[in-house]
């Protein structure tokens, strides 16, 4: 009897324990056991590696604990080379932008930086020259990237290492216009943290990479990367360092080019995700009360603290770090160069992060596919349709604050807008580049993302602000959308005489040259005006070829410096002031000359051809 009864005892505590370690297992944020995460992730990632991605690596956090740390796919597609996630150095890109701002509030501690202080305190008189507004830029203008600027891509990043400049030289040749009054839009900009990093740079009388290096990678024992790659420098780093890839299309890679930047602060770092992870390690809840990046455990509090936010149902910014609308609210970041993607994500009230290293240029489907996955989405509560707006009042074509206003690449975001469609009364569609979201209205004017393309999980959340009847901006943590600022009847018109000078002037050498010969046989005297005709569609047809290689250029490699396209603005002065003069020349011969009507009909469509082209010119800012 006591046999049997010690035997029952055996199977319930058996059961008992089972069911309590099985209760307090560990998940992740989105309820995947971490006993099964490898798994899980192995299932995720055999979709994707070698399809539309070439190769990652993956570290995944909790409770201050490394649970998986795994490469997938090829460092070097060409000679089968897997990655190897200890030692493989991936371009963190953007994602380096979160040391600036760790930086910064270690100043902030030390009373060195105040956060609402006009920043021009801290810098040489008169440094920044662009400047449209009176109301004073601030540190927290920096980190929310609400200081006004424009994009520039000119000048920002280089496909060769010589050209790499000082960071004080490289902000001073990169400037860009301030365009938005300061903390009213959200456009993301590379010049706002690269100029928060001269700022420490300047205050602490330390090179910000090797400030960086002291402060930050040697306290957390960061050895196998570096804020500020140089060749002949970091070999072993260097050495470590995976092939990058543009993707063809599905299961086809094109070996990339290198990235290196004058502004390196906001996306320099190379390095292994690993060494990302202990960052990440440090920036959430500690197993001892020792912080190894602050002296005040309050300063990390309140650097992960909503430091920017247009609507208190929404996700925004904390201190440069995105904030972002899961199951659990999650601060985030991502980077892109013109070969690698990445992806930073932590949840301090679950303690747990997860580190994405991809060498694929513009990839989605990992680096925020697979985190969302792991990081879970938040139930969306039910609504009373009734409380709230009709989602036809979102409809319309939207334009990111983060372009380029000035100079004639503004041309190329209005090619890319954003475009809304009502699907139903609290249903919206969303499309950009092809790609299509569905949203659905939780609050008033706040869409939460449903379905869709991997690429908007960063902007899972939309606001749109209404007034009087009218979308007057949609904002996101990231950046915010305008109202199309120029009419689309206008913008059709634009194309379609565009296209009408392209085909005129692609087409009349041609057309000149068969109507030379003809005139040689049949004898006609050869008389002053066609001459000058015949030059004037021969600049036309200059004009083209000049746009179209810029245009060309532009697309193959965007990653210039502005005296790399600085001859092709010059050769359009040089083209219209030639136009000028053979139009004075055609008009001062017009009386002189003995034209039939069909000669008078084409040399006038010459002149206006090449006026309409030239006003184009002008319109799209093709001269600056």
């Amino acid at each position: 009897m006591n046999k049997k009864i010690s035997i029952i005892l055996i199977i319930a505590l058996s059961l008992f324990f089972t069911e309590t370690i099985y209760a307090n297992e560990l998940t992740t944020p989105s309820g995947i056991s971490i006993s099964d995460v490898e798994r899980f992730v192995d299932d995720y990632a055999h979709e994707y590696i070698g399809e539309t991605t070439a190769g990652a690596s993956i570290v995944i956090l909790k409770d201050n604990k490394v649970v998986l740390s795994k490469g997938y796919g090829y460092g070097d597609i060409e000679n089968q080379i897997k990655i190897n996630p200890n030692t493989a150095v991936f371009e963190w890109g953007s994602v380096s932008k979160l040391f600036v701002w760790v930086s910064v509030m270690q100043l902030v501690e030390q009373g060195k930086i105040d956060l609402d202080e006009d920043i021009n305190r801290y810098l040489p008189k008169g440094f920044l020259t662009k400047l449209t507004y009176d109301d004073p830029i601030t540190m927290l203008d920096l980190m929310n990237h609400t200081a006004g600027f424009e994009e520039n891509i000119f000048d920002t990043g280089y496909a060769n290492e010589y050209r790499v400049k000082s960071l004080e030289e490289g902000l001073k040749i990169a400037e860009p216009n301030q365009v938005y009054r300061p903390g009213k839009v959200v456009a993301y900009s590379n010049y706002s943290t690269s100029l928060a990093a001269y700022i420490v740079q300047l205050i602490t009388e330390q090179d910000f990479n090797e400030y960086v290096d002291e402060h930050i990678f040697q306290k957390l024992g960061i050895l196998d990367s570096t804020s500020y790659l140089s060749l002949g420098r970091n070999e072993q780093i260097t050495k470590n360092k995976v092939n990058g890839y543009e993707l063809i299309e599905e299961g086809d890679f094109k070996l990339s080019t290198p990235y290196y930047m004058s502004m390196y602060p906001s996306g320099e770092i190379n390095g292994t995700a690993p060494d990302l992870a202990k960052f990440a390690m440090a920036l959430m809840p500690q197993s001892e009360n020792e912080n190894v990046l602050f002296e005040d455990e309050n300063t990390l509090v309140t650097m992960l603290s909503q430091s920017y936010a247009i609507n208190e149902n929404v996700p925004g910014i904390a201190h440069g770090f995105w904030e972002y609308d899961g199951k659990f609210k999650g601060l985030t970041h991502g980077g892109n160069t013109v070969s690698f993607s990445s992806n930073f994500h932590i949840v301090p009230e679950e303690n747990f992060a997860v580190i994405i290293l991809t060498n694929q240029a513009s990839e989605s489907d990992i680096t925020y596919g697979l985190t969302k996955e792991l990081v879970g989405e938040k139930e969306i509560d039910e609504v009373k349709l009734a409380d709230l707006p009709n989602s036809q009042i979102t409809e319309g074509t939207y334009l990111t604050t983060r372009r380029m206003k000035s100079g004639f690449l503004n041309l190329y975001y209005y090619l890319l807008p954003l475009t809304v469609k009502s699907l139903n009364a609290n249903e919206i569609e969303v499309s950009l580049v092809g790609m299509k979201a569905n949203y659905v209205q939780t609050y008033p004017n706040v869409y939460k993302m449903t379905k869709g393309s991997t690429m908007f999980i960063p902007t899972n959340v939309l606001y749109f602000s209404i007034e009087d009847g009218e979308v007057k901006q949609i904002s996101t943590s990231i950046s915010d959308y305008l109202p199309l600022d120029k009419n689309i009847f206008w913008l059709t018109i634009s194309a379609v005489l565009f296209i009408y000078c392209l085909v005129y002037f692609i087409a009349s050498p041609f057309v000149l040259i068969v109507i030379s010969i003809l005139n040689r046989r049949r004898k006609k005297p050869s008389i002053k005006i066609r001459k000058w005709v015949y030059l004037l569609n021969i600049v036309g047809t200059a004009f083209i070829v000049n746009i179209i290689l810029l245009v060309i250029r532009m697309l193959s490699n965007s990653d210039r410096g502005y005296f790399e396209v600085f001859p092709q603005i010059v050769a359009n002065y040089v083209l219209t002031i030639l136009s000028v003069v053979f139009i004075i020349f055609i008009l001062v011969n017009w009386k002189k000359a003995t034209l039939m009507k069909l000669q008078r009909a084409i040399y006038l469509l010459s002149i206006v051809t090449i006026v309409i082209l030239i006003f184009l010119l002008i319109t799209w800012q093709f001269y600056s």
